[in-house]
């Protein structure tokens, strides 16, 4: 796809073709944005799950016309018995483990996201939740095709997950990956979701569902109780903000890296660079991407525990000085600690004006792999991003961990709103970067600025390197120049799942919206 998809009566941009037309059918039903994504997130949760699941995280931006952006933050919180001490009594003192029992430690959000966001939802007529997760339990139930995409990525990621619990029984074949194009039937899944569709989404956190995964989870030996879901709720707030020349960019609160991808555009706005794709505009977006990760590895966490609030890192004062630690023509040496994990990245825009970021995980591949056969969910490993060191990510019970998820929404001083975003964990910020500057800064076509070739400084999903890895496509020149400035280039695939799978919905002042999908990934971009 070289150019962005348009229409009027709505838009919808999703990892997975099937979660996209999911979308694209409640908005065509006169659904509003917020309740496509809940459809898209319940279809992509079935259709791609080694990146997303309802046994994860989801966060939200969500723009109203006439109203000030709001976050939906369903980041699931530490156990109550979750802390350095319960884990140094199984033995665990160094690092907390990635995979199995002992990494399932937070309670899932995303489904809690989900509700709180639907409250959120401006149709005076609202649809019933049943509409809404119809398709996903029907893909759940009679099959959906494996990607090529999930077949790889399990065959890789084969050794850390084919003995846990439950995981071979859902997504392996005869022990084996499954290939492209295997029919992956998922009955119990399909039956949680029918369970949800009727007894309302409060079942995963108080009801029949919340005691199955209680009583699972404890005998597997998570430090997960029943209490521990009953008491958890989403979070509503406002997002963090920050001011550019082309207008205002919002992302996620901490604990997530969303002021990191603030910052970065904060920088790079300051540089003053006025030609896309060029030395200047990939060494300043480089260079900046470097000086947040140092604060963000060193002070973000828990924002009960921070030593500031991340707003504070914004401020412009802030941002100026981090500008002038930026030398124009030489790179700054690397690495810094990276941060992984995956996810899936959608946006959705209705005839209304309302258009809504988001973001859903499990953190790695499959998560924890730890999957429920009563209720086909897996469960999330983000509680293995806690440090068991003191500091702002300290493990402590109700405590919530570092997230690499940040959905983004920017409304532009043309009258242009714009929602992006990405997987690729410590790639989300820089892919943000890449697609803001090419679209809002230099007017590119959304899709081309998806489209164009990117970059990835450090490690990511799927790969343990820190060098600056460039897609195969970019200038040889400019790569002989990044080098020469002291850039630790390395080439990757031309579409590299590394570089992330990114998306994006911009709604015009005319009421055209534009949207665009990444063909690194399994989606699509419709606007009708």
């Amino acid at each position: 796809m070289l150019t962005s998809a348009y229409g009027f009566k709505g838009g919808m941009s999703a990892p997975h073709r099937a979660a996209a037309l999911a979308g694209r059918d409640i908005l065509a039903a006169g659904g509003s944005a917020v309740e496509a994504m809940v459809a898209a997130a319940a279809t992509i949760a079935v259709a791609y799950p080694h990146m997303n699941g309802i046994g994860g995280d989801g966060f939200w931006i969500i723009h109203r016309p006439g109203a000030a952006p709001v976050a939906v933050s369903g980041c699931g919180r530490a156990a109550e018995l979750a802390s350095v001490d319960w884990y140094a009594d199984q033995g665990i003192t160094e690092a907390l483990p990635p995979r199995g029992a002992l990494a399932t430690l937070t309670v899932p959000g995303t489904i809690s996201g989900w509700r709180k966001a639907l409250k959120l939802c401006p149709k005076g007529n609202p649809l019933p939740l049943s509409d809404l997760l119809a398709p996903a339990i029907t893909l759940a139930r009679e099959g959906v095709a494996v990607t090529e995409n999930q077949s790889r990525t399990t065959h890789e990621k084969m050794d850390g997950l084919q003995d846990i619990p439950g995981f071979a029984e859902t997504f392996l074949v005869n022990g084996a990956a499954p290939k492209a194009g295997h029919k992956l039937v998922q009955t119990a899944l399909a039956g949680t979701l029918d369970q949800l569709a009727r007894t309302g989404l409060d079942d995963y956190y108080t009801g029949d569902i919340a005691q199955a995964h209680a009583g699972f989870l404890q005998k597997a030996g998570s430090p997960l109780r029943f209490s521990d879901f009953t008491r958890f709720q989403a979070d509503v707030t406002a997002p963090l903000t920050t001011d550019l020349r082309v207008g205002q960019v919002w992302n996620m609160i901490a604990p997530t890296q969303g002021v990191a991808s603030l910052m970065i555009l904060g920088v790079f706005d300051r540089l003053g660079v006025t030609e896309p794709e060029g030395f200047a505009h990939l060494h300043g977006l480089i260079e900046a991407t470097k000086l947040a990760f140092i604060r963000r590895n060193a002070e973000l966490g828990d924002p009960d525990h921070m030593a500031s609030h991340a707003q504070d890192w914004l401020k412009p004062a802030a941002l100026d000085a981090m500008v002038g630690q930026i030398d124009p023509v030489r790179a700054r040496p690397w690495p810094e600690i990276a941060k992984p994990g995956d996810t899936i990245w959608m946006g959705a825009a209705d005839r209304d004006g309302c258009v809504v970021s988001f973001i859903q995980s499990v953190f790695w591949e499959f998560g924890s792999g730890l999957t429920c056969p009563q209720t086909g969910v897996f469960f999330q490993n983000r509680g293995a991003g806690f440090s068991l060191a003191p500091g702002p990510n300290q493990l402590r019970p109700f405590a919530r961990p570092f997230h690499t998820l940040n959905p983004a929404l920017a409304q532009l001083k043309d009258g242009r709103t714009l929602a992006y975003g990405t997987m690729g964990g410590e790639g989300q910020p820089q892919t943000q970067a890449a697609i803001f500057s090419r679209y809002a800064m230099f007017r590119q076509d959304l899709q081309q600025a998806v489209t164009a070739p990117r970059w990835l400084l450090g490690k990511t999903w799927g790969d343990a390197t820190t060098s600056l890895k460039l897609e195969a496509r970019f200038d040889p020149e400019l790569i002989a120049r990044l080098r020469e400035a002291g850039h630790d280039v390395e080439l990757i695939a031309p579409y590299s799942d590394l570089a992330g799978h990114a998306g994006g919905v911009a709604v015009h002042p005319d009421g055209l919206i534009e949207v665009a999908s990444d063909p690194r990934a399994d989606g699509a971009a419709l606007g009708f």
